[in-house]
Parts: C-alpha cells; structure tokens; sequence
C-alpha cells in the first residue's frame, strides 16, 4: 500500500501543480486584461481637454476598446480555438499590448482611436479563452478556481488605475501609456513560461438546454448587460464627481482603487451571499444597494464620498461573480466556451455602449440625471432577476 501511494503520488503532485500553472496563467492574463480596461478612466478628463470632447464624446472614445473587446468575443474564440492556450493567451497580450504602443505615439486623435480598437480586439481573445482553460482544467468543480478566476480581474483593475492617475501629475499621457504597454509584453513573456502547451481534456459540459433553460440563459445574459452597464456608467462619471469636489488625478486614482478594492471584496462578499440567500437574493440585495449607495456619493462632500465607495465597490461589482458563476448551469446546447463567449460579448458590448447614452443624457441635462439614470438602471435588475427564478429552480 504504501510503495502504490508513493507510485501515484508524484503524478498527483505534478497534475496539482499543472492545474495551479493554468490557473495563475488564466490570472495573470486576466488580471492584465481588465487592468488596461479600467486603466484607460483616469485618461478620460485628460483627453476630454486635448481634444474638445464632450460627455458623450469621451463615451464614444472609451467604447472603441469596450465596444471592441466584446464585439469579438465570439469570433474571436472561434478564430483561436485550434490554438493551444499558450499561444491564444500570448497572441491576446501581445495584441492588446501593441494597442497601448500605438496610442504612446504622436499620431493625434486617430491615432489614439486605432489603437483603442487594435488594444481592444487584443482583449477579446483573453476572456473566452481564459475562462474555458479554467473550466476544462477544474471541471466538474470549476465554481470555485473561476471565482480566483474573476477575483484576478479586479486585482488588475484596482493597481492599474491608480498606478496610472499617480503617474499622470508628473508624466505626460502618452509615457503612462507607454509604460502599461510594456507591463503587458512582459506578462506575455510571463504567459510562454506558464501557460500550458496542450489543451487540456474536454470535460463533459452538461446537456444541451432548450426551452425555458435557454430562456434562462438569455434572462442571465441580459442581467448580465444590465449589470454592467450601470456599473460601466457610473466609472464614467465619477473621475468628474470627484474633480468637482476639488480632487486632483491622485484622488481620482485613490477613488477608483478604493472601488475596485471594494469589488474585489465583492466577489467573496457575493460567494457568502449565494450560499445563503441563493442568486436571486443576493442579486436583489447587491442591486438594491448599488443604486442607494450611487445616490448617496452625489451628495457627500470628497472625504466621506471616498469613505464609502469601498461599500460601493462591494455592491457594484459584486453582483457579476454571481451571475459569471451561473453561466454553466444554464449553458445552451452544452458548449460552455460558445456560453462564455456569448455572455461576454453582452455584458461587454452593453458596457462599452451604455455609457454613451448616459453621457448623452448628461450633456442634455447634467451630471447628476446621469448619475442617477445608472442608479435607475441598477434597480430595473430586481424585477429581472426574480423572472429568472424559474430557470433556476429546474436546474
């Protein structure tokens, strides 16, 4: 007995150590990935000065790469499925770093829009194809390494940012750019030594759902959407809730780490969450508090508006672990990577466009209708998630 557990002990161990490689890998990617999304906020006020931008305008320049990114998460895991997932993680950093280089160069306003585009068709690759090397790599028990999965993002999102507002008082835009796209050709380096070579074996995805299941599905989607855009709205906004109150870009920056510290927290807050309220309740609950707590910092002065977006963070972001979790029990026709793709390209594609229309209604009335129309929007998720009830229960 022992001489057979000290026989199958070492393929135990290296199995173990090649999951954990996958999964920093998938991080890492990750964590870049959504870094450079919500890096690009402390950019806004900088370049709605240099180039005349209204609140729309600026809108419309942060959803080429937003818009991007989620317009080809379909296509694009179905451009790089025959890759392995070295190369299609590789291929997705090194794309979107080059992106960050065409914007560091003197190129003017065109410039800038071509490599928000290139950057962001990067960025598509990465989430469908870092979500399914998770998956298979864990499955049947992959909830779990998929919540480290989402948690990495907001790591990414809570450095990226405030690095990038502490920077800009003492370099120039175009350097601070610079500089995030040679953090993204180091982790592609990073990505040739960790990610794994072969695909790893397909686990079975489940059957293929129809009828009410795939309507579930489609309900989760848009909640998804939902979700997003009034999270997607609110970032737009607050680098200029907090100019208004006479903070610079380091307070700028240190309210946007504080918001993604917060979400961060939010994605375990969420797990406890669902385990004792289930989906629906927690959906409600952190719904619920998001719009309260979005209304709530348009009428606090700097400091306890800084104290409370933490809290924020939590609501905010929270809610997406939940339903990111909840892809794979309603997953249509049992392609789970096909499911990632097409949830991706919702919750992105409305969090690149959303926020046009919020800024479009903001320079049609002001600031604070803005504000408050992504505060009505998270609260139109309540009666969409107790619609979703059913789906759930058949599973």
């Amino acid at each position: 007995m022992e001489i057979a557990e000290t026989l199958v002990s070492p393929r135990h161990v290296y199995a173990a150590q090649s999951k954990r490689r996958s999964l920093v890998a998938a991080c890492l990617a990750h964590a870049l990935h959504d870094g450079y999304t919500d890096g690009l906020y402390p950019f806004l006020p900088v370049w709605q000065a240099q180039f005349g931008l209204s609140y729309a305008g600026v809108a419309a320049v942060r959803a080429l790469y937003y818009a991007t990114m989620g317009g080809l998460q379909v296509p694009g895991a179905r451009l790089v499925r025959a890759l392995s997932p070295r190369a299609a993680l590789v291929l997705s950093t090194l794309v979107a770093a080059t992106g960050f280089v065409v914007m560091a160069l003197p190129l003017g306003f065109g410039g800038l829009c071509v490599g928000l585009v290139l950057a962001g068709a990067g960025s598509s690759i990465q989430h469908p194809r870092g979500s399914l090397l998770v998956t298979d790599t864990y499955a049947p028990a992959a909830r779990g390494p998929l919540g480290v999965y989402n948690f990495s993002g907001d790591l990414g999102k809570a450095t990226l940012p405030a690095i990038a507002a502490l920077l800009l008082p003492i370099l120039a835009w175009r350097p601070v750019i610079g500089l995030m796209a040679l953090l993204g050709l180091g982790v592609a380096f990073a990505l040739l030594t960790l990610a794994p070579r072969a695909v790893p074996p397909q686990a079975p995805s489940g059957e293929a759902t129809r009828g009410p299941a795939r309507s579930g599905f489609a309900m989760l989607m848009t909640i998804g959407a939902f979700d997003t855009a009034s999270r997607m709205g609110y970032l737009l906004f607050l680098p200029f809730l907090i100019h208004a109150r006479g903070g610079g870009s380091p307070a700028v920056g240190l309210g946007l780490a504080l918001l993604f510290v917060g979400g961060a927290l939010g994605k375990a807050t969420c797990s406890w969450l669902g385990e004792h309220l289930g989906v629906v309740g927690s959906v409600i609950a952190t719904e619920a508090a998001t719009a309260l707590l979005i209304v709530a910092t348009l009428f606090l002065p700097l400091a306890p508006m800084l104290v409370l977006l933490p809290v924020l963070g939590v609501a905010l972001n929270g809610t997406s672990s939940v339903l990111y979790g909840t892809v794979p029990e309603l997953v249509p026709n049992g392609d789970t990577g096909r499911a990632f793709a097409l949830f991706y390209t919702g919750v992105i594609g409305a969090g690149g466009l959303a926020p046009i229309a919020y800024g479009a209604i903001a320079d049609r009335s002001n600031q604070t209708v803005g504000v408050l129309a992504a505060a009505a929007t998270a609260a139109l998720i309540v009666p969409m998630v107790l619609a979703l009830r059913p789906s759930l229960a058949r599973r």
